[in-house]
């Protein structure tokens, strides 16, 4: 597999491009290659803003997998599942007999699983005691939370979605400013359009502070 330079816009029909970067690089890679050989199941897990629902469902998107969130993995009926992937959204939220099943089913070598949520598997609550042996053996890969490099993508991406193309200093103010995610920085961006006015590092300090 070829190597990304960073930080790198990942090309995606997901709301947008994917920024790569130093804080997600080991997971984008890991999922860009996975499935293959015998592992079958595999944890995203990662704090929020990190970019988790997003990858998860690049990946989806790229095996042709079928998707669910958290307690809505309980109407997907495994049994119509052999040999497909799939992506639980949330896992943490879903139901024990439900991830029991569909761990099982990925593990028997047909399909694949992904699970995504904050904590890994092994912090999850499991009544079940086959279910608590089995999320502790999932293998984790694991999404920090965007670093610099990353929120300066990130940010340069949203304002050119917009025609926009700010001065680096402000780039470089709001990297400083703006909690760790790509929700604040889509909500900073959107402000800053909002105000139509040349967007300077006063603007942006206006902004920021009426957000507080």
């Amino acid at each position: 597999m070829s190597q990304l330079k960073l930080p790198l816009p990942l090309e995606a029909a997901v709301d947008g491009p994917f920024v790569v970067g130093a804080s997600n690089r080991t997971a984008v890679e890991t999922l860009a290659a996975w499935p293959s050989g015998d592992e079958r199941v595999l944890a995203l897990v990662g704090p929020a803003g990190s970019g988790k629902s997003r990858l998860a469902a690049i990946w989806a998107e790229r095996v042709g997998a079928v998707s669910a969130h958290g307690a809505e993995a309980a109407l997907i009926d495994p049994l119509e599942l052999e040999g497909r992937p799939v992506l639980i959204d949330r896992a943490c939220d879903a139901d024990d007999e439900t991830l029991f099943h569909l761990i099982n089913l990925a593990q028997s070598g047909s399909g694949a699983l992904l699970l995504t949520c904050r904590e890994e598997p092994r912090a999850w609550d499991a009544a079940l005691p086959d279910l608590r042996s089995r999320l502790d053996a999932v293998r984790v890969v694991r999404l920090e939370a965007p670093d610099d490099e990353v929120m300066a993508a990130l940010l340069r991406a949203r304002f050119a979605e917009r025609l926009i193309a700010p001065p680096e200093d402000v780039i470089a103010y709001l990297v400083r400013r703006l909690d760790r995610s790509a929700a604040e920085i889509e909500r900073a961006v959107e402000r800053l359009d909002a105000a139509h006015r040349p967007i300077t590092r006063a603007l942006a300090r206006q902004v920021l502070a009426d957000q507080l």
